[in-house]
């Protein structure tokens, strides 16, 4: 199963995470989003999966600190204890012994990065 993990701004908006979303997803079946649990309900975040028809996988804060991750943001490492939320999100959400296959990606406007995980959580 390939999960794209989102990380995003609050101000961001559906286009970002599309664009973001399309630069990392490009040519990859996706079965599911994953991002942190305390942007549940952002609008742009309900929008995307909704437009996808994707299921959203929210997963605690203290889940992604520790999390490894190939790239490292200076503001995920200091809200989250992670180089990465969309990283951490994927690979959380994909199970145990998933690997990234794309690391973050970024928007054009930097306000929402997303990253590809596989696993073999069903």
């Amino acid at each position: 199963m390939i999960v794209a993990g989102l990380g995003f701004t609050t101000t961001a908006e559906t286009t970002s995470l599309r664009a973001a979303y399309d630069k990392a997803a490009a040519g990859q079946v996706v079965a599911a989003l994953a991002t942190v649990a305390d942007k549940a309900g952002h609008p742009a975040l309900e929008a995307l999966a909704a437009d996808l028809a994707l299921p959203l996988h929210l997963i605690p804060a203290a889940e992604l600190a520790g999390q490894r991750t190939l790239t490292c943001s200076p503001q995920s490492r200091a809200s989250y204890g992670t180089g990465s939320v969309a990283e951490a999100a994927a690979l959380i959400a994909a199970g145990p012994g998933a690997r990234l296959i794309t690391p973050r990606q970024i928007s054009d406007d930097r306000r929402a990065t997303c990253a590809l995980a596989i696993g073999d959580k069903t």
